[in-house]
């Protein structure tokens, strides 16, 4: 069976121009690969926002929580120490 592979062959005057061509199409591959990682950044950086946001309002009213029932048991101990007092 005869080899039947064709190998085209550039003129020796439009080869440099035909390598030009492909180094200048694998930088546009690159430089549109980066160009969608950039545009991927903010989208992220919002969801990272959100959920962080929403952490600290978990934790803000945590906060509150804790507050008010150390009040409420300074209250208490407030009473029983008057109470403790107040006995003879």
């Amino acid at each position: 069976m005869p080899n039947l592979s064709i190998r085209w062959r550039s003129r020796p005057d439009i080869a440099p121009l035909e390598h030009e061509i492909d180094a200048l199409k694998t930088v546009v591959i690159q430089l549109r690969r980066e160009l969608e990682n950039k545009q991927g950044y903010p989208g992220r950086l919002e969801v990272l926002l959100r959920a962080r946001t929403e952490r600290i309002d978990e934790l803000a009213n945590t906060i509150a929580a804790l507050r008010d029932q150390n009040r409420r048991l300074n209250e208490e101990a407030d009473h029983l120490a008057e109470m403790v007092r107040m006995s003879p």
